[in-house]
């Protein structure tokens, strides 16, 4: 038998999204998802950003398992991204995985410095 540890699921960030098959893809939905938690570093001073990274999007073929994304926003805790271009590289790697119809990306970045910056990032399938 399986003990409590063996159970225990991955918590190790990861560069891999789960895309799960979409469940109603006769359906057109929408998904929101909010990750209040979002941590990167600044390239220039190596100081921790912090800010939200909203997801909104209009599934394809596929939906993405929550934890995997978890993981991944996890990822660039330690390294060193200027907001748009993380905020550009998160919605493009979300593309790849996912293949939505449509996503909005809105990255709100706190205040530092006093100003704080928000990118918004939008794709729409061709």
């Amino acid at each position: 038998m399986e003990t409590r540890s063996e159970l225990t699921m991955s918590t190790k960030p990861s560069k891999e999204l789960d895309p799960i098959p979409n469940p109603y893809p006769h359906r057109d939905y929408e998904i929101t998802i909010e990750a209040p938690e979002f941590t990167t570093l600044c390239p220039k001073t190596g100081q921790p950003d912090f800010g939200t990274i909203t997801i909104r999007y209009r599934p394809g073929p596929f939906i993405i398992e929550l934890k995997s994304l978890k993981l991944y926003l996890w990822s660039f805790r330690d390294e060193g991204h200027f907001h748009e271009e993380v905020s550009n590289v998160i919605a493009d790697d979300f593309i790849k995985f996912a293949k939505p119809k449509y996503m909005e990306l809105i990255g709100r970045y706190n205040v530092r410095g006093g100003i704080s910056t928000n990118v918004r990032v939008e794709y729409t399938e061709a």
